[in-house]
């Protein structure tokens, strides 16, 4: 999101803005509140999957239809219901009673809620296009709630006549012959609603790790077509022991239908006070707008936040109590990493200042430069070990070297005679075409400087979900692209440079029309296989290229190592038990190390050859 410049902005949202940044409570309050918001959602709302569309459609008949039919029938006065003068009456003739049952008409509209859950299974193109995907997803959400609410206020009328039904109000009120069928019917949307809760937890946890609030766990794209369908088994496993412990500890489903209700209703709440946040930063309204459109849905979401609060004793307390955990593991990870992330801006160094290359008349026999430690590294000479070393590059900056280097040049004094920087970038596409998957580059000493080191590269590979790049061709594959990419700089290097301008010369004028043949000459020669010994010998700069390609090759064919770096963490020691803070830091930390260790993929588990894997350990202080 692009900021917003302060001269742009009004007085009242520069004011929130600076609050907001320079203020550590507000920011770890907002950290909370949004955590607190999504760990609501999945603690109890749904999201409407399109594939059982037509079951919800066919439920939703079968209410409106039941409804007109006990409308006909038994009591039409129940229409009266859509009057606002008699909502008011009912407020005022039973008072606090009329409060409390705020909190039990929630679920008369909180599909209109599911559209939040919904979106997140669109890409950020797909979003701005209303007219086929949001409005659609508002038909979806308002439609179903608001045909509920409707087929509810035409069962009345059978209720109104028939007082034993309120025990089984809508098998009680279906019409003679049709219990089966809406039996069949019920059970089904029963299984949507299961389905729609499952789906929505996958899409809010997805978002969630890209946030860097939850570890990286296994997620599995089950479509090429559509993006944003995912699965994911171990919360899948997770969500059926929760379940079965729900049913236990619930005995019937109106403390079930609280403890939802008041998860709506909070992240409702909490929607409206963040898109007034929106409104008055990015948006730049007025703060007099943003207040007025604040007090109106904040005073509407408040009256039924405090009704169903006071359902937390009879059932809400554990969605609320589960709300809580989430949002304390969220938490908890997010700090930790931002520990973390501190840490491991000390690796974040230019080859620059690890390396230096000796000049050109202390080389050896005409070998690669020989390397040498900094002197912030000791000034000690590099050793050259034979083969290629393919270090795993976490961060894939093009102004550093990966940590897992730079220790491996700390402990041993020694670097391969070919050093490839290896680079993992995921994409959001189901797959990248081979001919835009791999990006290779030299390792220039100085991000702004010119001068590259001498067998040094850099290796960006960029995947789909769909595709497998960590295979054990992955070494060979590397080499191939390494060498297209000195071919390739030798075909730019030596390409013809355009023509001055000639003077009216007879023989200048008759060379710029040249002849057709020879330009299919000129063609051919360029398309011909590359042949160094035969036409590049006696040029410097090709018989440069022909050592590089020549030191690659035999350095492939020694062996080709792949290192990973593996990185422990240890809490700074604390003063004393005394501070209470220390010590609060410290247990979080250690928590934190504790879901790291235990959530971290191994190396083991890579598909790689285990005798050319390589594990450099390092610890960090946090």
């Amino acid at each position: 999101m692009e900021r917003v410049k302060t001269n742009e902005l009004r007085p009242g949202s520069k004011s929130a803005r600076n609050l907001m940044e320079r203020s550590a409570f507000m920011k770890a309050l907002l950290k909370i509140v949004g955590v607190m918001g999504v760990s609501l959602v999945m603690s109890g709302t749904s999201k409407i999957g399109s594939a059982f569309a037509p079951i919800v459609i066919i439920w939703l008949l079968f209410n409106f239809s039941f409804g007109i039919y006990n409308l006909v029938y038994f009591d039409h006065s129940v229409l009266k219901a859509f009057s606002p003068y008699f909502a008011g009456a009912y407020f005022v003739r039973n008072k606090t009673d009329g409060w409390r049952s705020l909190g039990g008409i929630l679920l008369a509209f909180t599909g209109v809620e599911a559209l939040f859950a919904d979106l997140g299974a669109f890409t950020r193109r797909q979003v701005p296009i209303p007219n086929v995907s949001l409005q659609l997803k508002l038909n979806r959400c308002l439609v179903p709630s608001s045909s509920r609410g409707c087929a509810s206020d035409f069962h009345v009328s059978y209720w109104h006549q028939n007082k034993g039904a309120y025990s089984n109000p809508f098998f009680s009120s279906v019409p003679p012959g049709t219990f089966y069928p809406s039996l069949v019917i019920a059970i089904l949307a029963a299984i949507v609603a299961s389905q729609t809760m499952i789906t929505a937890t996958f899409q809010l946890l997805s978002q969630i790790i890209k946030l860097s609030y939850f570890p990286q766990i296994k997620v599995k794209h089950t479509s090429k077509v559509f993006h944003g369908q995912i699965y994911i088994p171990w919360v899948n496993w997770l969500l059926m022991v929760g379940t079965i412990c729900v049913t236990a500890a619930y005995s019937n489903t109106t403390k079930l239908g609280e403890a939802y209700g008041v998860c709506v209703i909070l992240v409702t709440f909490i929607t409206t006070s963040m898109v007034s946040l929106v409104a008055l930063i990015i948006w730049r309204l007025h703060f007099l707008i943003v207040l007025a459109g604040f007090l109106i849905f904040g005073t509407l979401d408040a009256l039924y936040l405090s009704s169903t609060l006071t359902k937390v004793p009879d059932g809400a307390w554990f969605t609320l109590c589960l709300a809580v955990l989430l949002s304390s593991i969220f938490v908890l990870w997010r700090y930790g990493k931002e520990n973390q992330w501190r840490a491991e801006r000390e690796d974040r160094v230019s080859p620059s200042q690890l390396l230096t290359e000796l000049p050109k008349d202390a080389e050896k026999d005409g070998g690669a430069p020989v390397l040498r430690l900094s002197s912030s590294m000791g000034g000690a000479p590099v050793s050259r070990l034979r083969g290629v070393g393919i270090f795993f590059d976490k961060t894939g900056s093009p102004n550093s070297s990966p940590s897992v280097f730079i220790h491996f040049l700390q402990k041993f004094q020694a670097a391969p005679a070919v050093v490839v920087f290896f680079h993992i970038r995921p994409l959001s596409a189901p797959t990248v075409a081979l001919e835009d998957r791999f990006s290779v580059s030299r390792c220039f000493a100085h991000i702004s400087s010119k001068s590259t080191l001498h067998d040094f590269y850099r290796v960006t590979i960029r995947h789909g979900y769909a595709d497998e790049v960590i295979t054990s061709d992955l070494g060979p594959t590397i080499y191939e692209n390494i060498r297209n990419f000195i071919i390739h700089e030798r075909d730019m290097s030596s390409a013809p440079s355009p023509l001055p301008e000639s003077t009216s010369t007879d023989e200048e004028s008759s060379s710029s029309s040249p002849d057709p043949a020879a330009t299919t000459n000129n063609t051919n020669n360029r398309n011909a296989p590359f042949d160094i010994s035969a036409e590049f010998a006696n040029n410097s700069k090709q018989q440069h290229v022909r050592q590089a390609l020549a030191s690659l090759k035999a350095a492939h064919d020694d062996q080709v190592v792949y290192i990973v770096g593996k990185e422990q963490m240890r809490i700074r020691e604390v003063q004393g038990w005394g501070d209470v803070s220390g010590a609060g830091r410290k247990i979080a930390l250690a928590a934190f190390l504790w879901l790291r260790s235990n959530t971290g993929s191994k190396v083991a588990n890579m598909n790689l050859d285990v005798e050319k894997l390589v594990e450099v350990g390092f610890v960090k202080v946090i």
